[in-house]
C-alpha cells in the first residue's frame, strides 16, 4: 500500500465534515462565554464606542470590582456603571443554602422512593409507579400556582422553608433513574444481611446506598446545579433580600440603573462570578455524570 493511499484512508471526506461539524458545535458552545468575559472585563463607555470589538473594549478590572464591593460609587459611573451594588457574599450564601438543603432532601426522599419500588414488594407497587410516572409528563409550570397558595397559606413567603420545601419531598426522575439503577443490583448481599436479621434501612443505608453512591452523586450535581440556576420559583416566593438566591440579585442589580442603559459590564461580570462555580463543578465530575447516566439504562 503506498503512502498516497494510507494518507487517503486516514484522512476523508467523511471525517474532514465530522471534525468541521464538531469545531462549529465547540464554537458556538464556548464563545458565548467568551464573550461573557470579555464584556466583563470593559468599560461601558467604550462598549457603546465598539459593540463588535472581539477584544475587550477599554480593557479593566472594574466590572469585578463593582460587584465585589470593591468600587466606590463615584468610581462605578466614571466607567459607565450604574452606581448601583450587589452584595455579592450575601447572595452567594442564599444560592448556596438553597441549592444545598433542596438537592439534600430531593435525592434523600427520592432514594428511599426508589428503594420502596426496586425492593420491596407490595400490593399496588407497579400501578403506583406508572402514576409516578405520568408526572414526568406534567409541565412543571403548571405546578407553580397550587404549591404558591400552599406556601402563602402556610405561612411560608419570605423564608427557606418556603422556597425548599414544595419540591423537595418529590422527584419523579430522579425516582426513575435510582429505580432503574437498583434493578441491576444483585440482591444475594441484600438477602444475606436480612437473613442475619438486619432491617430494611440498614440494609439500604449500609448495603445499596453505597453500590448506588455513582447515580446519587450524579444526581446530586444535576440538582445543585438544576436549584443554583432556579430563577422562576424564589421570585414567586420571596420578595425579601434576606432569602433571596443570587439569581434574583443579578435580575434587580441589571433593573437598578438610573442611567440610559444596564451596567452590562458589571452584570456580565456578576453573571461570570456567579457561573464559574457550577462550570468547575461540571468539569471535574462531568465524566461520572456521563457514565452513571449509560450505566443505568432502562430495563
Amino acid at each position: 500500500m503506498t503512502a498516497t493511499a494510507t494518507r487517503r484512508r486516514g484522512w476523508t471526506v467523511g471525517k474532514a465534515a465530522a471534525w468541521t461539524y464538531l469545531l462549529g458545535v465547540l464554537f458556538v458552545t464556548i464563545f458565548p462565554f467568551y464573550w461573557i468575559l470579555r464584556t466583563a472585563l470593559s468599560d461601558n463607555y467604550a462598549l457603546m464606542a465598539e459593540p463588535a470589538s472581539l477584544l475587550p473594549a477599554g480593557f479593566t478590572w472594574g466590572p469585578f470590582r463593582r460587584v465585589l464591593g470593591l468600587a466606590t460609587t463615584e468610581e462605578s459611573i466614571a466607567e459607565g456603571g450604574s452606581g448601583a451594588s450587589v452584595e455579592l457574599g450575601h447572595f452567594l450564601v442564599n444560592s448556596v443554602i438553597y441549592a444545598t438543603l433542596s438537592t439534600a432532601l430531593i435525592v434523600f426522599f427520592s432514594t428511599l422512593a426508589a428503594y420502596a419500588f426496586a425492593r420491596l414488594h407490595w400490593r399496588g407497587r407497579d400501578l403506583v409507579f406508572s402514576m409516578f410516572l405520568t408526572a414526568l409528563m406534567v409541565p412543571g409550570i403548571l405546578t407553580l400556582l397550587p404549591n404558591f397558595v400552599l406556601v402563602k397559606e402556610l405561612g411560608l413567603l419570605n423564608t427557606f422553608a418556603g422556597m425548599i420545601l414544595p419540591g423537595s419531598l418529590f422527584s419523579a426522575f430522579n425516582i426513575f433513574f435510582l429505580r432503574q439503577f437498583m434493578l441491576g443490583l444483585s440482591t444475594e448481599i441484600e438477602e444475606a444481611a436480612l437473613l442475619d436479621g438486619a432491617g430494611r434501612l440498614r440494609v439500604l443505608f449500609g448495603i445499596t446506598l453505597p453500590m448506588t453512591s455513582g447515580p446519587v452523586i450524579t444526581l446530586s450535581i444535576l440538582g445543585f446545579i438544576g436549584m443554583w440556576n432556579d430563577y422562576f420559583w424564589p421570585l414567586l416566593v420571596t420578595s425579601d433580600e434576606s432569602v433571596q438566591p443570587l439569581t434574583l440579585a443579578l435580575a434587580v442589580f441589571k433593573q437598578s440603573s438610573p442611567q440610559a442603559q444596564p451596567d452590562w459590564a458589571g452584570l456580565m461580570a456578576a453573571t461570570l462570578v456567579a457561573a464559574l462555580p457550577m462550570l468547575a463543578l461540571f468539569m471535574v465530575f462531568g465524566k461520572r455524570i456521563v457514565n452513571s447516566i449509560g450505566f443505568s439504562g432502562v430495563k
